[in-house]
Formats: structure tokens, sequence, C-alpha cells
């Protein structure tokens, strides 16, 4: 599904390069939950950018479902972004002054999904997260482990064949944290191929195989036993 070759992110100033990424090799088969970890400032934000289409990389290859993206436009990227992923961040980022059933129907409406087809999708990614009550909530009415649930609802909303999440549990208490984490290994169990960022061993373990990076470079790539 995804092939990351020789791949390099470079970030340059003025007075200064700075190297984010390095000679970076990773396959991921459909199907596959990766944990990605590392300390602080040694790249896993900026591969998770790269594997989102969000940060191109210096140079290097990424090849998607057979799709090489670096020469992708930003038109054609966006569209892959829209039909291909989702993402699940730390902070939520839900939008305030939306309701929840809002927030999770927005990338519908951008792919100009019929309105009932909307609504049903909605229903369902909320209901399959446990926020179904809170469809007509704001965001600040929810708790923060509601939020970050809502948030995994807006993301698999439109059946996303790849899920990146940064942090997911970054920002919730134990217990929240742990009722995420049972979302995800429910949609990998599902065939979602997942994607996360997290400082807590714990919480790589629930993944398939982990990916351990050190000043921009992949050091160990180990798959967990079955």
């Amino acid at each position: 599904m995804i092939a990351l070759n020789d791949i390099h992110r470079m970030f340059r100033s003025d007075e200064v390069e700075t190297t984010a990424l390095r000679a970076i090799d990773l396959e991921i088969d459909e199907g596959e939950f990766v944990a990605v970890m590392g300390p602080s400032g040694c790249g896993k934000s900026t591969l998770l950018s790269t594997l989102g289409m969000i940060d191109r990389p210096t140079s290097g290859s990424y090849v998607f479902d057979g799709a090489e993206v670096t020469r992708m436009g930003e038109a054609a990227l966006a569209r892959m972004r829209r039909d291909n992923l989702g993402f699940v961040f730390q902070s939520f980022n839900l939008i305030d002054e939306l309701t929840i059933a809002e927030n999770v129907e927005l990338g519908l409406v951008y792919r100009r999904w019929a309105g009932k087809q909307r609504k049903a999708r909605v229903e369902a990614a909320l209901d399959r997260v446990g926020v179904a009550h809170r469809a007509r909530h704001y965001p600040h009415q929810l708790s923060g482990g509601q939020q970050q649930r809502a948030a995994i609802a807006r993301a698999i909303v439109g059946e996303p064949r790849l899920i990146l999440a940064d942090e997911p549990t970054g920002n919730l208490d134990t217990e929240n944290g742990e009722q995420v984490m049972e979302i995800l290994r429910s949609l990998n169990r599902e065939g979602a191929t997942i994607v996360m960022v997290t400082h807590s061993p714990a919480h790589a373990d629930v993944a398939k195989r982990v990916v351990n990076m050190l000043d921009g470079r992949i050091i160990v790539s180990a798959r967990r036993a079955a």
C-alpha cells in the first residue's frame, strides 16, 4: 500500500539548515497498525506529515497504492488526501462553531455527497465511537475523551484507506486514552490501516509493528509476535 524509499526532508532558513528525515525506507501493508516512537524532535511528526501528503519530501520516492506521490501537483494531492486519508490529532481540531455532527459531516460536504447519504454516514460514524447522543452538542460541551472520539468519527466517516493519528491520547487521562486505543484497535481489526505516533510504550503495544526513530532515521522496525 505504501512504500517510502530514501526519503529526506530538510528545512532551510536564511542561516540554518535542519534535516528532519534522513534516508527513510519504509513499507506499510494494507491492514497494518504501525506505531512510530522516539524522542521529541526525532522526526516522528514530519514522517506522519509526509505520509499524510501534507509535507513534501526534499528528495526520495513515496508510492501510495501504485501512484508516485512526489510527482503530484497540489490539486491531485488534495484529491488523494480527501479520498484516502483520515487524520486524528492530539488537539482534536474540532471547529467550535459547528455541532459535533456538523464537524463530522464537513469532509463529506467537500466530497459533494448527497444530504441523506451524509446524514446516514455521520450517524453511523458517531454511533461507532459511542458519541451519537452528543451529535447536536458543540465541542466545548463535551469532555476531552468525547471530543477525541468525535474527531475519530470525523476521520473515519469517509471510510479512508489510511488513518494517521498523531499522539491521539496525548491530551487524555488514562481511562479516556484506553477507550480511544480500543476504538483504534477495533478499526484495525475491521481492516483499517493505521499509523500512529505515540510516546506511550503501552499504547505502542497495541500496534502490530513498532517503528523507532532517532535523529531523523528509522533505527528499528519490529513486528510483534502474533
